[in-house]
């Protein structure tokens, strides 16, 4: 019989550590590498959505207007920094090909798919190990204030019906009734009943604390600088504290993926795209549902005692610095939308920006690389990450394993665009 493979996990973030849990309760030996903190990426901070209704790609028709007409404005919800990159001009190219409606049709049920997988695994994962990160099923509203937000909502909610996910139009005042936490100022807002949110931070370090009690060697502050390769073999990763071997490797390093992949002579289209969040602690109203502020494109969260504002995209290259005026524009839009939340009370300290990894046609990198195929993707989730990292984790486990996917994932292919 043979031997269960050890596998090496390069990234300590919340793909890196679902792929590590799962691996270890397949019986895998594992190690994980991570350059920072655990989490430290984008997986503390982030709004906490395990969302099924997060089924439409981030490339869908109008995307690519709306980007040219955002991209100017350092303050709009999508700003590109002007910068002479062929990554980046490739990247585009590819991601104005994928704004297609039929490229939505043909990603839809895969990312319901998915996105059901993950919720279905966070709640496994707190019934059979005991452990409590505020995962709450409360749903999600998708708030709008103009006609163009109410026609969006209801095309959404007919493709919801398509793929059998249950989805209701409310007006303001069903809005309202439904949400009484807060005074709304918004038309209405298209409510997902069956999706639901979790404290981030609480959910990584939780796991992280589990996987090292179970025996998994977590190498924090260690950052992975390259491959050793034997024909087509990954053999081991080199860090500064020394090589570390292993018989598979998964990449989860998100907006860091494609610079280590270099070395490899492997090129993944991949964008990190810059997002912000800061807080309320104990505001004086608090909602029980989270919300997206549709037009404005903010994430509103209500965890533990505080509540949590994220958003933008900001395409800006490898750079994790604050811009003020971006954040700013955060909290601009808030009382625009809810009447009584009073965004001059966030406590700045708690402002903090991250990269999310970016493929142009907004579908992850799951899978084996053709070129060393003991190495496996798992990155390119853009803004959810967080609601995909239980499902990606279970199919790198898979993959690692030899076994069949549980779900089809030829789309996911980390060599679709070489």
């Amino acid at each position: 019989m043979a031997a269960a493979p050890r596998a090496l996990i390069i990234g300590g973030g919340a793909m890196g550590l679902c792929s590590a849990y799962f691996l270890w309760k397949s019986g895998v030996s594992v190690e994980v590498v991570e350059k920072d903190d655990i989490g430290a990426g984008s997986s503390l901070h982030n709004a906490g959505l395990v969302c099924p209704g997060h089924f439409i790609p981030l490339a869908a028709p109008g995307a690519v207007a709306q980007g040219l007409k955002y991209m100017l404005n350092s303050e709009s919800p999508f700003y590109i920094k002007p910068r002479a990159d062929l990554d980046l001009i490739r990247w585009m190219w590819r991601f104005k090909q994928s704004s297609t409606e039929q490229h939505v049709r043909r990603s839809m049920r895969l990312l319901l798919k998915l996105n059901a997988m993950s919720l279905a695994l966070y709640q496994e994962i707190a019934a059979t190990e005991g452990l409590d990160f505020g995962l709450q099923k409360r749903g999600l509203l998708s708030v709008f204030r103009t006609d163009r937000g109410r026609s969006a909502a209801a095309h959404e909610a007919q493709l919801a019906e398509e793929i059998g996910l249950e989805a209701r139009l409310l007006d303001g005042d069903g809005l309202q009734q439904l949400e009484p936490g807060v005074r709304w100022k918004a038309a209405g807002a298209l409510f997902y009943p069956g999706d639901a949110h979790l404290v981030p931070a609480r959910f990584v370090r939780a796991l992280a604390d589990l996987l090292a009690a179970k025996g998994v060697r977590i190498h924090t502050g260690v950052a992975a600088t390259g491959f050793e390769t034997q024909g087509d073999r990954v053999i081991a990763v080199r860090t500064p504290a020394g090589a570390l071997a292993a018989d598979e490797f998964v990449l989860a390093s998100g907006a860091w993926s494609p610079g280590l992949l270099r070395g490899l002579r492997i090129r993944i289209l991949q964008q990190p795209g810059k997002g912000y969040s800061v807080a309320i602690e104990n505001p004086p109203r608090m909602p029980a549902i989270p919300a997206v502020l549709r037009e404005a494109k903010v994430a509103v969260t209500p965890m533990d005692n505080f509540l949590r504002f994220a958003g933008t995209l900001e395409l800006a290259g490898l750079d994790t610095s604050i811009t003020q005026r971006r954040v700013d524009a955060i909290l601009k839009a808030v009382p625009q939308y809810m009447d009584d939340v009073d965004a001059t009370r966030v406590d700045r300290q708690t402002t903090w920006s991250g990269l999310r990894p970016c493929t142009p046609d907004g579908l992850p990198y799951v899978g084996r690389f053709r070129r060393h195929p003991n190495l496996v993707a798992a990155t390119g989730h853009a803004m959810i990450g967080m609601t995909m990292a239980t499902a990606t984790g279970k199919l790198v486990s898979q993959i690692v394993q030899g076994r069949e996917p549980e779900i089809d994932i030829r789309a996911l292919d980390p060599d679709r665009f070489a």
